[in-house]
């Protein structure tokens, strides 16, 4: 999903989220510790918003980037096509993130395809949903992730799984980019 109106579509989804909970800029602004103008611009499609701000408005939101973006995209089929998968860019991370297997209603497991660019480095504060379960497993390249506070040097097969209740970190540590899944379980 390129710039094909995903942008507005989430905007109005963000606004749509604070808007049901009833809260202010301010409170969500307290809540999620993003400021109120990005919070503002955000939801207006001025800005798109990073991995970084999305992972904070998710946890406040208590859902996964994935169900997220999910809800601003057409009804999900059984079969996804790879011409049909959506594609998220994060270009002030480097971080590219293909939905492969989105949410659908009665599946606990999604898939994602996650790229780094050499040098990439993405941090996020918080799990969308603590307790979440997820696996990494590389495809290509080398990949470090720190899960709550211990680094994994991960290369092309290897396989990351854990439960998720901190903060997280993953860089592409080689001097190509490094592809791999991420399975993600809900509860």
């Amino acid at each position: 999903m390129e710039h094909d109106g995903v942008d507005d579509r989430l905007a109005a989804r963000l606004a749509e989220l604070r808007a049901e909970r009833g809260w202010s800029l301010g409170e969500l602004a307290d809540r999620s510790g993003v400021s109120r103008s990005t919070l503002s611009r955000a939801e207006r499609a001025e800005i798109s918003p990073t991995a970084s701000l999305l992972n904070r408005l998710c946890a406040v939101y208590e859902r996964t980037m994935s169900q997220l973006l999910s809800e601003v995209e057409a009804e999900p089929a059984q079969l996804v096509r790879a011409a049909e998968q959506s594609v998220w860019t994060d270009s002030a991370s480097g971080f590219v993130r293909r939905s492969v297997s989105p949410p659908h209603a009665g599946l606990r497991g999604e898939l994602v395809e996650g790229r780094l660019e050499p040098g990439a480095d993405v941090a996020y504060d918080r799990p969308p949903v603590p307790g979440i379960e997820q696996h990494i497993w590389v495809l290509d390249g080398r990949l470090d992730v720190t899960v709550q506070g211990e680094t994994h040097a991960l290369g092309a097969g290897d396989c990351l799984r854990f439960r998720l209740w901190g903060p997280t970190r993953f860089r592409c540590v080689g001097e190509r980019a490094v592809r791999y899944a991420l399975v993600v379980v809900a509860r």
